[in-house]
């Protein structure tokens, strides 16, 4: 991996922040975009602007093949069985809702339990909220412990004959922590649970393969893999899919429609109302391409020898404590610093050119469960570099001695 070629395919690592060169460590939050995906959307806009799947021009087709090939680059990415399995949405939040209520409306009865984990983010929290208030079925967590490992023995606790869904994070985003997805998955299906897998957080950075794991469904959102905003998907079992019921109506999701009856249409375009993000779409498969041509074997490697030398380098620090130890994990660091303010702390990076992420991360109740109301993190992609981290750490030395 020549790391400083690859940093030159990333133009916002050429900027400065506050007369500093930029140092962005909040991937969890979002990546950084590569020059071939901003040039592919400029492209279509420039040139190939057409609808999809509803002309016979030259444009329309061809951008029909494109957005098609696109969903084959993500079904090839996850190994699912077929492309109509895989669901385009505006991103993992919208996924999630999606499957909530489509899946709820179908499958959830009173007593019926939804099981998620105390490390969720809120967007694999609130929509199974809203589901469970309308179907009368019950939301239950389960427990991690005080590293920031699920409890497992507790997890197989929970499991019932009334457990309908699982639905856990495959990485969380404030902890970092690595969930051994695959025996979870095993776990609930045991007890006829379908399984979830929130994968927004670990599809840039490692292997993931839905018929490995055997999930029932998995989301992940385009702006975490390098790629465009408001693009997400939703891969879920072809069966399972078909008894669902659409999310929301529209053009495209239709096979006839008349005033008195509409008969909806097949996979994928079922749950695929409307005009979608075209440009998005196109542009994410160049984003797909350049990741397979680094590879995630070494992208996992590179990623966690940069989490191993920040975090030995932050434990230096005098009054840090790191928010989620777990056995494995992924490149996010979460810590605290006794008499500082994250926000605080946060601000003295900025005008250092060091982006980080403060606050909850949109996980208050995992929060509230480390004793804390917020929190600042670091989170790591293969662009970054060593250099930059000792930068980071720098920071938050100055941070120290301005602030205690």
């Amino acid at each position: 991996m020549n790391i400083n070629e690859i940093r030159k395919d990333f133009p916002q690592l050429q900027t400065q922040v506050n007369n500093h060169p930029l140092v962005y460590l909040d991937n969890a939050a979002t990546t950084l975009k590569p020059q071939i995906m901003i040039d592919a959307i400029a492209n279509h806009y420039a040139h190939q602007v057409a609808n999809v799947h509803r002309g016979v021009h030259t444009l329309s087709e061809m951008g029909t093949r494109q957005f098609e090939e696109t969903r084959l680059a993500v079904q090839k990415l996850i190994n699912a069985r077929d492309s109509y399995e895989v669901i385009y949405t505006k991103g993992t939040t919208e996924s999630i809702n999606l499957l909530a209520q489509s899946f709820g409306k179908k499958f959830l009865n009173p007593g019926d339990e939804i099981l998620i984990s105390f490390m969720e983010h809120h967007s694999n929290i609130v929509p199974w909220q809203m589901i469970a208030e309308t179907t009368g079925a019950k939301l239950i967590v389960a427990p991690i412990d005080d590293l920031g490992n699920i409890d497992l023995v507790e997890y197989k606790k929970l499991l019932n004959f009334k457990t309908k869904i699982v639905s856990i994070t495959h990485i969380s985003n404030t902890l970092g922590t690595v969930n051994p997805i695959k025996e979870m998955i095993h776990d609930a299906h045991a007890v006829g649970a379908k399984f979830c897998v929130d994968a927004a957080q670990s599809i840039a950075h490692m292997k993931v393969d839905v018929q490995d794991l055997d999930c029932d469904f998995l989301v992940f959102s385009a702006h975490k893999v390098f790629g465009p905003n408001a693009l997400g998907f939703l891969y879920g079992k072809e069966e399972l899919l078909n008894l669902m019921p659409p999310y929301q109506g529209g053009g495209a999701m239709i096979s006839e429609v008349t005033f008195e009856k509409t008969t909806y249409n097949v996979l994928p375009n079922k749950f695929e109302a409307g005009t979608p993000a075209i440009a998005e779409v196109i542009a994410f498969k160049y984003s797909l391409d350049y990741l397979n041509s680094i590879g995630l074997t070494e992208i996992a490697k590179r990623e966690h020898e940069l989490l191993a030398y920040a975090t030995l380098e932050i434990k230096k620090i005098k009054g840090v404590r790191i928010i989620g130890e777990a056995t494995l994990k992924s490149g996010v660091l979460s810590f605290l610093i006794d008499g500082i303010h994250p926000h605080d702390l946060g601000t003295i990076l900025d005008k250092e050119g060091v982006a980080i992420r403060t606050g909850h991360h949109c996980t208050q109740p995992l929060l509230k469960r480390f004793n804390c109301t917020a929190a600042a993190r670091a989170s790591f992609a293969f662009y970054n570099t060593k250099e930059e981290i000792d930068i980071f750490i720098n920071a938050v030395k100055k941070a120290c001695e301005f602030l205690l």
